[in-house]
């Protein structure tokens, strides 16, 4: 089987993280600049067998548009043009940095590891991935 990745997408910061090759386990991998973001990716999957690439889509309470969706709307346009081969899957990450830093407050991490904004990015990568992979898209794929 080839990996999962799924991708925090942020205007300075994205997070990103990774399945195994079995597709069992999410695990944080990076937080990469945004603007380095697609050589990162490339260089990722020159080394890495990866299937799909799952994009955290930003939305408000009301399932509208936040700021931030178009800008992830256009990356999305940006990585079939230039991976695809790739599948893309979107998933709504309302509540995943807030989700993040539960993690990280249960998870015992000291609180000057939790304001470093790198590791929410991670760590809601992984919830975007962990929501992925228990969604009926996953499941179907199997």
């Amino acid at each position: 089987m080839a990996r999962i990745l799924a991708i925090d997408y942020g205007k300075k910061r994205t997070g990103i993280a990774v399945t195994d090759e079995l597709q069992i386990i999410a695990n944080a991998l990076d937080t990469v600049p945004t603007e380095n973001l697609i050589k990162f990716l490339t260089e990722y999957f020159k080394t890495q067998n990866v299937e799909s690439i799952v994009l955290g889509m930003p939305k408000n309470l009301d399932q509208s548009e936040t700021h931030a969706t178009p800008l992830v709307l256009k990356f999305k346009e940006q990585l079939t043009k230039l991976f695809p081969e790739k599948k893309i899957f979107t998933v709504d990450e309302r509540f995943t940095s807030r989700m993040a830093v539960n993690a990280m407050v249960a998870g015992g991490m000291k609180k000057k590891d939790r304001k470093n904004k790198s590791n929410i990015d991670k760590i809601s990568a992984v919830i975007i991935l962990q929501s992925f992979m228990d969604s009926k898209d996953f499941l179907q794929n199997q």
